[in-house]
């Protein structure tokens, strides 16, 4: 069986805060950020209310993923704002999408 691996960015309601994150399971994830957002808000993502899926990527194994969350961390806030826009010129909320 062969695992899907994602590496993506969420943002809160008014795009001011983006969190990076690395998942195999892209829907579950962005369940516990929601639900960490609306009780005990101990994650960044949580504390911040980054729910709102704006970018993701696709990985056939978790050591390309890894690698490619930990380059886009260290980018300036203009290329990553610029990486999602391309992706996603309106900034939409993605977490609908099926995976």
């Amino acid at each position: 069986m062969q695992n899907t691996y994602y590496v993506y960015i969420t943002t809160n309601q008014y795009r001011t805060t983006l969190y990076i994150g690395f998942t195999n399971n892209i829907q579950n994830r962005l369940s516990q950020h929601y639900f960490d957002s609306q009780n005990a808000k101990k994650s960044f993502a949580g504390k911040y209310n980054c729910i709102y899926l704006v970018y993701y990527e696709t990985f056939e194994y978790p050591k390309l993923g890894i690698s490619r969350e930990k380059e886009l961390k260290k980018w300036r806030r203009e290329k990553k704002n610029k990486l999602i826009s391309d992706f996603n010129p309106k900034w939409e909320n993605l977490n609908t999408q099926t995976f």
